[in-house]
């Protein structure tokens, strides 16, 4: 995502907001403007706008952020997620690779809490999965058992275990490394051992942004398909994975209304098993 921030000129006033974003963005026409107002990548003063008429004001502060939502803007169909459960509470949804969990700075529509807005009312995002990342998880559908589930997430009474596929050979181990200065723990271990690789099962003890990439990472064995963590060694890597191999398989925790303990799984989607399947066939000697 790029950034784009300026203040509105004396000679600026009265201009609608499609009209003053093009004269400050290089190469954004005003067509593309209303688009990004549209999709809600634009702030005005901090505050997200998507009126393009609405006139701008000398010193108000503007931010307009592009990124990849505005080139997939009326082009590819949105992703939409698996509904895996549903009752008075709360929603467990199967989270496609590509989809966005929640709102972000370039886009305020189309993402996973959006679209279950739409279709349930209102909804309260607990946790979020990375935008590569597939799997569970799990939604609110009442204040209270957002405070619930929200509790049992900060205790780490949550049961949360993914599959991933490292780069090597990885031993079992707890890997207890801060991330942003806050204790991180992952239970690593192997479930099969692979042509270069191995598939392990991550048991989170804690919920950091990216902790089992970071983690594993930081042993030395980066999970295939992580081009922000893997460096040199996961972009040697053969076969090459479609996406980030790393899948959200289970999840379960206490209901926040009936207390009883409820778990949920979901097998590896179809672009990482066929995938899977290759790495498994796969002899570095005739690549």
């Amino acid at each position: 995502m790029v950034k784009h921030s300026f203040e509105v000129a004396p000679e600026d006033e009265g201009l609608r907001l499609d009209q003053v974003i093009p004269k400050h963005v290089p190469g954004l026409s005003r067509r593309k403007a209303r688009a990004v107002i549209d999709l809600g990548g634009v702030f005005v003063d901090r505050s997200r706008v998507k009126v393009a008429g609405r006139p701008v004001k000398p010193g108000q502060k503007i931010e307009v952020n592009l990124g990849g939502a505005i080139e997939r803007h009326g082009i590819e169909p949105p992703l939409e997620p698996r509904i895996v459960h549903v009752d008075d509470a709360l929603i467990v949804v199967d989270k496609p690779a590509g989809l966005v969990t929640a709102p972000t700075p370039e886009a305020s529509r189309g993402d996973l809490l959006d679209q279950l807005a739409r279709r349930f009312g209102e909804v309260f995002l607990v946790h979020r999965l990375d935008l590569p990342t597939s799997g569970l998880l799990v939604f609110a559908r009442t204040r209270d058992a957002n405070k619930r589930l929200g509790d049992l997430f900060k205790l780490h009474d949550v049961e949360r275990e993914y599959r991933a596929v490292a780069v090597g050979e990885v031993a079992a181990q707890m890997i207890d490394r801060p991330i942003d200065r806050r204790r991180a723990v992952t239970h690593v271990t192997p479930v099969e051992a692979l042509p270069g690789a191995t598939l392990v099962a991550c048991r989170l003890e804690t919920g950091r942004t990216h902790q089992i990439r970071i983690h594993l990472a930081g042993i030395g064995h980066p999970v295939a398909g992580d081009r922000t963590h893997g460096g040199e060694v996961e972009r040697a890597f053969r076969p090459r994975p479609p996406r980030l191999a790393l899948h959200a398989m289970v999840l379960g925790f206490a209901h926040p209304v009936t207390g009883e303990r409820v778990r949920w799984e979901s097998p590896l989607p179809d672009d990482l098993a066929t995938w899977l399947e290759r790495v498994r066939q796969f002899d570095a000697r005739s690549s």
